[in-house]
């Protein structure tokens, strides 16, 4: 995988296992919708467990339009967007191993049992590691 995206292995992988062990890294876990399974109630597919370091709430490039700031944002605000880099626990190249994809959903417990919920919308990946857009779920499943 890293060969096919021109990124060096070791870097990669030397980011990947900084990030499972950040102090401030949480426990997450990802689903992502089965595209099977058509009806209303379809359930999502559990992806297993992961970590995820928040690094910030996403700042639209200065370059970009207006245009370009509306189709990214839609109608959501842009207060919600946050940025993260997620990692799965499971070993590459194992039968458990995945990548976060867009659409996916990333549950998460700050504390107190509280549960938030986010959507991946967009990422990039480099030596340092997927660094994901997140949309906030501004519901509470608590």
């Amino acid at each position: 995988m890293c060969l096919a995206d021109d990124l060096d292995p070791q870097k990669r992988m030397a980011s990947r296992l900084a990030i499972l062990r950040h102090a401030e890294a949480q426990d997450c876990t990802l689903y992502r919708p089965d595209d099977e399974d058509e009806s209303d109630d379809a359930e999502e597919l559990d992806l297993g467990d992961a970590r995820i370091l928040f690094t910030g709430l996403f700042q639209a490039p200065a370059e970009w339009s207006e245009a370009e700031r509306a189709e990214f944002f839609c109608d959501s605000d842009p207060e919600l967007f946050e940025m993260a880099y997620i990692e799965c626990e499971a070993k590459p190249a194992s039968d458990d191993f995945f990548m976060p994809e867009v659409g996916d959903y990333v549950a998460t417990m700050p504390g107190k049992g509280e549960v938030v919920m986010f959507y991946v919308h967009d990422y990039h990946e480099d030596d340092s590691g997927r660094h994901c857009v997140l949309i906030r779920d501004v519901e509470s499943l608590a």
